[in-house]
């Protein structure tokens, strides 16, 4: 709303918005943070000072923020929703409401089906059509959130059930448990002696807005951020029972029961049975796999892809761990769309024990993301060779860029600078409509060109807003291994590009992958996790992907690449 009314607050606004990713990245409530110290441990938060501190304060103690208020009554539009859907942002959004009264996204759809927006200024009929398919694309999500959000929810409400002193055990269970990149719902399990003290417990929780339904071994509730949870209280005997079975996924237990039976057994949530209806296992989930002659297996893998059979076989893979990542080679600074600094980010990575950190600002085609001509890069260059030499011996620094691959397949950087480079970092970030063939010519003739090392987000999806490109993915995977062409896995929560089904489908080939966060500020080095989790959804091993490596064998990695 600020930048409708006046562009030019811009240091403002990026104020706003820097607090803004600060809270949503912290790992501890900010209510939290504000109860032990005040105003004055807001004002330690990366990015929140005096003024911002004293609006968080208002926010925690009245449920409200006056300057908000005051902007909802002369802009009466649903921006959070609008500007959701690709391509639409605050200014063009307040322009649908001057002409058409357009407030949210029912009226948007409305205006469309009426054939009105293409009339308007500034948009036209293709502009229109790109909306439509945006808000299609917005409601395919239906209700589902990122697990990047989901997850830290789950994560808080076991650490506070186990602080209660009520629990013996808690755990996640669901997708949230199998880590897909969206969940419908959160599903925890409880060991309890206590369950009428646990319910209670439960509904008073900071992160509960109301019961929906309460029983005597189970509460399911509304959270404030928009999802229901199932909370189970459950006996020690059949906890393992209850882990395996509600973690999933459902084909996968119906495979696993039809084993039991073969075996002359009964399985369900309660525990593991034998014909005379003794519990011969529950405790624990792995002990039910391991009677039932299976090889146990993580749950990330539990999507009923042939996990079980090659369980039945003992050859279940030993899946990359977040332990064996070494280092980063995605990462954004000030020097484009970065909210902090060089230095800045090489302490976190030290922090964070990274063996090594690999710098990718982006290259001069991304005007919004305030990309680098090549004298911006000599600059950027020049830094990098100085922090090399000011932290060697305590963390490796890596030289490169996100750089765009053009319409033709062309680098946006000429030959002169990408050799300047530790490694070459390309992606598609522009014309993204374009049908099938020419976008995968587009993607393959960068690959063939010799010049790059690695694809960064290679469909370039955006979970729940933007579509993956329209690639022919054989074709691309097969021109990544004949040139030996590293394909990313993003980690940031909104991409985790590639997919689990598209690793899947590119360990067909003999291919490489990198798990990279895609850091555009510190706090953003911690979704690391989440591209691992995504790596064991696709059964990933630690010999599969690059950055597992240590900094000397990954400089023979790209040695052999010249």
């Amino acid at each position: 709303m600020m930048a409708i009314e006046d562009e030019t607050r811009i240091f403002e606004i990026r104020a706003y918005k820097k607090a803004a990713l600060t809270i949503e990245t912290l790992q501890e409530d900010v209510e939290d943070i504000y109860a032990k110290g005040g105003i004055k441990a807001l004002m330690e938060l990366p990015g929140v000072g005096k003024s911002l501190a004293e609006k968080i304060e208002e926010y925690i103690k009245t449920g409200r923020m006056k300057k908000y208020d005051d902007y909802k009554k002369k802009y009466p539009i649903d921006l959070k929703n609008l500007t959701q859907i690709q391509s639409l942002g605050a200014r063009k959004a307040f322009r649908l409401y001057k002409s058409l009264g357009v407030r949210n996204i029912g009226d948007l759809k409305k205006a469309i089906g009426k054939k009105k927006v293409r009339k308007l200024k500034g948009f036209g009929e293709k502009s229109e059509s790109e909306l439509a398919k945006g808000i299609t694309m917005l409601e395919s999500g239906g209700g589902r959130m990122l697990l990047g959000k989901a997850l830290p929810e789950a994560e808080a409400m076991i650490r506070k059930i186990k602080e209660s002193g009520l629990a013996e055990r808690a755990e996640i269970a669901g997708s949230t448990r199998r880590r897909k990149e969206t969940v419908g719902d959160l599903d925890l399990l409880v060991i309890t002696k206590s369950p009428e003290k646990m319910s209670t417990f439960i509904e008073k929780m900071r992160e509960v807005e109301g019961i929906i339904v309460k029983g005597q071994t189970k509460i399911t509730v509304r959270l404030r951020i928009g999802l229901n949870c199932d909370v189970r209280m459950l006996e020690r005997k059949s906890f393992g029972a209850a882990t395996q079975y509600f973690i999933g996924n459902k084909a996968h237990n119906v495979k696993l029961r039809q084993i039991a039976i073969k075996k002359s057994y009964k399985l369900n949530e309660y525990g593991l049975f034998n014909k005379k209806g003794r519990r011969v296992a529950g405790e624990e989930e792995k002990e039910i796999y391991e009677i039932l002659g299976l090889q146990y297996m993580e749950p990330e893998m539990r999507e009923d892809r042939g996990e079980i059979e090659l369980a039945v076989q003992h050859k279940i893979p030993k899946l990359v761990q977040l332990e064996d990542i070494c280092g980063d080679l995605h990462i954004h600074t000030t020097y484009s769309d970065g909210s902090d600094t060089m230095e800045e980010m090489i302490k976190a990575a030290i922090t964070l024990g990274r063996e090594y950190i690999g710098f990718t600002d982006h290259s001069k085609s991304e005007y919004v993301a305030k990309g680098m001509n090549d004298s911006k890069f000599r600059k950027y260059s020049a830094e990098l060779d100085s922090l090399k030499k000011k932290y060697e011996g305590r963390i490796k620094i890596l030289k490169s860029a996100e750089t765009d691959i053009l319409k033709d397949g062309r680098l946006d950087f000429g030959r002169k600078i990408l050799e300047e480079m530790d490694y070459v970092l390309a992606t598609i970030h522009t014309n993204l409509n374009m049908p099938q063939k020419e976008m995968t010519d587009r993607l393959v003739r960068c690959i063939e060109s010799g010049m790059v090392d690695m694809i960064a987000h290679p469909t370039d999806r955006l979970i729940n807003l933007r579509p993956p490109l329209n690639l022919d993915l054989d074709r691309v995977f097969q021109a990544a291994q004949d040139n030996g062409v590293v394909m990313e896995i993003d980690s940031f929560p909104e991409r985790l590009d590639l997919g689990d089904e598209n690793i899947i489908k590119a360990r067909e080939y003999k291919l490489k992958f990198a798990i990279d966060t895609d850091s555009h500020r510190t706090t953003h080095m911690g979704f690391m996790r989440y591209g691992v989790y995504t790596a064991k959804r696709g059964w990933l091993k630690k010999e599969d992907v690059i950055n597992t490596l240590r900094f000397g064998d990954l400089m023979k990695h790209f040695a052999k690449r010249g």
